[in-house]
């Protein structure tokens, strides 16, 4: 009987269709099992590794009836038990992306009640002189190791437990490069490699006691340790998208796909269509990517507004876009600083002082609207408080950028209940081997 399950008891389960998390669902007795490694259509023997009220979670360890699209993990390491960080290594990359999409289309309609027809795109590795890796490979530019007792490994899925590993085949070759996890790291906690695939800088970020050593990597690197100093100067990587340099200092955000900033800030561009002397608001900013690419479109008639919370991403930001003169970073959370935001527009028949909060040009009149608004909030999504905001202060475009499709779609919700309308949406494969997808929803009114 079900209830007499426990994990490590074996079950034989028909796979029904693919859920938002990395796994696909079946049933024993009526209750739902969220089953990893396997594929929708496949026969499986799967191992109870936890028991809820609700519903039960397995491993499938012997495949009975392989779905077509099923193909050999390429990572030693991949596997049930092993290590956590990718979910489709078993399955083509033309099937991963249908998985996505389908969990993207999924979440839309049940969340939403948005009905739409996703395609996952494929996000190009740029060109390189060095040897490319195998598709779907060596794209991931930052990877945080766990350490343990001098131990370097990776989380196994959903548990604090490490899978001592000794390369990781995501991994960019400019982090593997380093040597990370074939050296011995004791006194650390984490150790997160970090490298720029544009320009081939490198660091390290070391977590863990005071007097963690560190040992002789592989190649040069520069090395963060230890929780930052509020202001103080760290290390960086620079990075390049179209033509301009962006600083990024020790962990800080930047896309993990070496391909994904530039095809981002490509679609960004497209889908709000920004013109010259445009008002734009660029909302959970970082060091200013998409301020950055907004304000060349919009010009020095124009004004570009950034607002960041973290404080070492807004001095990289302010850094980066420094000969913009028509570009203003604000810090601070962005539910905050938008509610009060007003917006200077030159007007040479005025000689009023423009501006709340210091954005804006001066001598010109005051507004309340942004002509056009860029998101790209953190995988909790924006929330109510701050769509209501946008909704209210967007004139023209919106273009959300998320990277969890279930947090998205409850945000389109709140779009939708103040008159706004999902214009487009793309989705693209910035992850490879894992279950996650980013996507670019653009917005209009009515």
């Amino acid at each position: 009987m079900t209830a007499d399950l426990g994990p490590g008891d074996l079950l034989e389960l028909e796979v029904g269709n693919v859920a938002n998390g990395g796994f696909c669902v079946a049933r024993h007795e009526g209750r739902v099992v969220f089953v990893r490694h396997t594929l929708p259509g496949e026969r499986v023997r799967a191992r109870v590794t936890e028991v809820t009220k609700n519903f039960l979670r397995a491993d499938a360890e012997d495949i009975l009836q392989a779905s077509p699209d099923r193909v050999a993990a390429p990572c030693p390491f991949a596997g049930p038990g092993r290590c956590g960080g990718c979910d489709w290594q078993h399955a083509s990359l033309a099937a991963q992306r249908r998985l996505k999409a389908t969990v993207v289309e999924e979440q839309l309609q049940r969340v939403a009640g948005i009905t739409r027809t996703v395609v996952v795109e494929e996000v190009p590795y740029p060109d390189a002189d060095d040897v490319m890796p195998d598709p779907g490979l060596g794209w991931r530019t930052r990877v945080q190791f766990t350490a343990e007792d001098g131990m370097i490994g990776l989380r196994r899925h959903r548990s604090h437990d490490i899978e001592p590993v000794d390369e990781c085949l995501i991994a960019h070759p400019g982090v593997e490069m380093m040597g990370i996890e074939r050296k011995r790291w004791p006194g650390a906690s984490s150790v997160e490699g970090v490298v720029s695939a544009s320009t081939g800088d490198r660091l390290v970020v070391l977590r863990g006691r005071r007097n963690a050593r560190v040992p002789r990597l592989d190649v040069p690197v520069r090395l963060v340790r230890g929780k930052p100093e509020p202001g103080a100067n760290l290390p960086y990587v620079r990075e390049e998208v179209s033509g301009r340099l962006y600083q990024v200092s020790g962990s800080g955000f930047w896309q993990v796909h070496p391909g994904a900033a530039q095809l981002l800030a490509d679609a960004v561009v497209a889908a709000l269509e920004p013109k010259p002397g445009d008002i734009a608001l660029d909302l959970y900013c970082g060091v200013g990517l998409f301020a950055g690419v907004l304000a060349d479109r919009i010009g020095p008639d124009g004004l570009v507004v950034g607002v960041e919370a973290d404080g070492q991403a807004v001095r990289d930001a302010k850094f980066n876009l420094r000969d913009l003169p028509q570009v203003a970073i604000e810090r601070g959370a962005v539910e905050e600083v938008v509610k009060d935001l007003e917006f200077g527009r030159a007007d040479v028949a005025s000689t009023r002082s423009q501006n709340k909060r210091g954005t804006g040009h001066h001598g010109g009149a005051r507004v309340r609207l942004a002509d056009i608004v860029v998101l790209d909030p953190p995988r909790a999504g924006a929330g109510r408080e701050v769509v209501e905001q946008v909704a209210r202060i967007a004139g023209r475009k919106i273009a959300y950028v998320s990277c969890d499709p279930a947090t998205l779609a409850r945000d389109l919700g709140y779009f939708s209940e103040r008159g706004w309308t999902l214009e487009s949406l793309r989705a693209f494969d910035a992850f490879p081997m894992t279950q996650h997808v980013e996507c670019l929803a653009t917005l209009v009114k009515g």
